[in-house]
């Protein structure tokens, strides 16, 4: 059982779901703490899952090895420089969640010189299926490293860039693909519903039909190319519509997609920071 101590500074969906997730993998409740301005949150953290409750936020970081910020990104600023003195005193491992925030603006709220982890997870953590993408500062070690990799792989798979700015094409595919998903799920319910299918059956065989590719997907060693070759009999239906979406130049949107929220992140990230 994992005893290091962990400060989550913020209790929404994304740090209970975090703890929930490394509760289910061993680690010690009573060394995890939260702090939050809406004490129900708080209490109902405390009573579901036995962690501590901090009076604030100082008073959360005091003895934590690790301290994850998990509050809005246009609140980070303000919590980050109410931090600063105790982050420079303690000199723990710092974890980033919020969205669109540089390291070097983090860095400079909390003192400066902090081991820093920026990571950008998404939506189905709270499901426990996410996927995150980590990025360290080189005051980070390889042990912080590694602990910075176990809190987030409690919700899912993770993976690391070298490259900071990498986080804004990040945020453009996993990010915000859950919502993509969705959509291609609405237009797929919406079609079987125009086909004459009952709402109630167009819906659950578009979300059976999402779940199974998508496992196949995890499961195989094969490229979805291939995967989608396979399934796709010379001359058959499967055919048929794929030339239809190619047709539609559906690869192109989703590049231009991809781009314009990968440029809108960057875009973000300067308005909320200063570098």
């Amino acid at each position: 059982m994992s005893t290091h101590t962990i400060a989550f500074i913020g209790a929404g969906n994304m740090a209970t779901s975090l703890i929930a997730g490394l509760i289910a993998d061993g680690h010690d409740p009573l060394h995890i703490r939260a702090s939050d301005p809406d004490t129900d949150k708080l209490t109902q953290l405390a009573a579901r899952f036995g962690v501590g409750m901090a009076e604030d936020n100082q008073a959360a970081v005091r003895g934590a090895d690790v301290v994850l910020l998990a509050v809005k990104p246009q609140t980070l600023e303000e919590v980050a420089r109410s931090l600063a003195s105790v982050v420079q005193e303690q000199r723990p491992l710092v974890v980033s969640i919020a969205a669109g925030i540089r390291e070097a603006d983090l860095d400079a709220w909390l003192g400066g010189g902090v081991a820093l982890v920026r990571s950008m997870p998404n939506t189905p953590a709270m499901v426990q299926s996410g996927a995150t993408v980590l990025h360290a500062t080189p005051e980070v070690s390889r042990e912080q490293k590694d602990r910075a990799e176990t809190i987030l792989r409690a919700v899912g798979i993770t993976q690391w860039v070298e490259d900071e700015d990498l986080l804004d094409a990040v945020t453009a595919l996993s990010g915000s693909g859950p919502a993509y998903f969705f959509l291609v799920m609405e237009a797929l319910e919406q079609a079987g519903r125009d086909l004459g299918l009952k709402s109630e059956t167009a819906h659950l065989l578009t979300l059976q039909t999402a779940l199974g590719a998508a496992r196949m997907a995890m499961e195989s060693r094969d490229s979805p190319a291939v995967l989608r070759q396979k399934v796709t009999s010379p001359g058959g239906t499967t055919e048929r519509a794929l030339e239809v979406l190619e047709e539609g130049r559906l690869r192109d949107l989703f590049r231009q997609a991809l781009a314009a929220a990968r440029d809108r992140s960057a875009e973000l990230s300067r308005l909320l920071g200063g570098h």
